[in-house]
């Protein structure tokens, strides 16, 4: 009973201090104020996501061909496109699936290369030369080759997207959890939770993946943007979503032909990626700034 009313204290201490350096961070990030922008404009494309079905006034996908073409007005807030259909609805809609792309890819790219990382690291020796050359080899590769090659071999649609983004993102995660297990690995806290005969996994999960959880966490969020990104230039030179599902890749793609007489079919959409990665780039700085440190004053 005395071990027991020893050890409680300590842990209710541990996540006391879990807590407060969770409040601090959030602390720091609600003082930067780009970092407020990002999150609201980030929540606005979140609830134009989820709600689209309820805010669009058309269904995204029903042609009107006459009223194609048609400037933005009271009707049609963003205009028509050249099948008569309602370009705001579509834009509401191709908010999901650009969501859902940057979300899945980054979430399937962070798993592997964290767990690529982890062992690379923690082991070391050959293993850990095999594991870095391969993501040599990826990172020699242009992104956008290596999703079209990829992409190629897999056949188009919203699935092989996703795969594809996410491979020729794992490199960044590997580095990153290489780097801090190779820093965090020696520590004191290791070593006794080593001697104390805790598995090597054990170590990993409980141990060092939350000491590295920051770079991971914000590396996650600037990938999101560039994800988004990926996926409108892979359906904008035809290998990405495949029409007539709202995409705003593919509506860069298809209006740029109508440039001149209706400009509207591209202003729009570009309009949205930029104000998607926009918002995940201040929200990575913010979260950078939050979690580093260095900058705590």
């Amino acid at each position: 009973m005395e071990k027991t009313k020893e050890l409680t204290p300590s842990i209710d201490g541990d996540s006391i201090k879990k807590r407060s350096q969770v409040k601090e961070v959030w602390r720091r990030f609600c003082r930067n104020k780009q970092a407020m922008v990002g999150m609201c404009m980030l929540l606005l494309l979140v609830f134009a996501a989820i709600f689209a079905n309820i805010i669009a006034p058309y269904d995204p996908v029903e042609q009107d061909i006459v009223n194609r073409l048609k400037p933005p007005s009271s009707t049609h807030w963003f205009g028509t496109d050249e099948l008569g259909r309602d370009i705001f609805s579509r834009i509401l809609y191709g908010s999901r699936i650009s969501l859902t792309v940057g979300l899945i890819a980054v979430g399937l790219s962070s798993v592997v290369g964290c767990a690529l990382g982890a062992v690379a690291g923690y082991y070391g020796g050959v293993l850990d030369n095999i594991i870095m050359r391969c993501t040599d080899v990826l990172m020699a590769i242009p992104s956008i080759l290596l999703n079209i090659s990829i992409v190629a071999a897999l056949g188009t649609g919203l699935q092989n997207v996703m795969i594809a983004i996410g491979i020729s993102s794992v490199p960044a995660y590997c580095r990153i959890m290489r780097a801090s297990l190779l820093s965090l690995k020696e520590q004191e806290f290791v070593d006794a939770s080593r001697a104390a005969g805790a598995s090597d996994v054990h170590i990993i999960i409980q141990h060092i993946l939350p000491n590295s959880l920051a770079p991971l966490i914000v590396q996650a969020t600037l990938k999101i943007g560039g994800a988004i990104l990926s996926c409108a230039s892979m359906s904008f030179i035809g290998l990405g979503i495949v029409p007539p599902t709202p995409e705003w890749g593919a509506m860069l793609s298809t209006g740029r032909d109508f440039l001149r007489d209706a400009p509207h079919l591209t202003a729009f959409p570009g309009m949205a990626i930029m104000f998607a990665v926009f918002a995940m780039n201040l929200m990575g700085d913010g979260l950078r700034d939050a979690l580093d440190p260095k900058l705590k004053n």
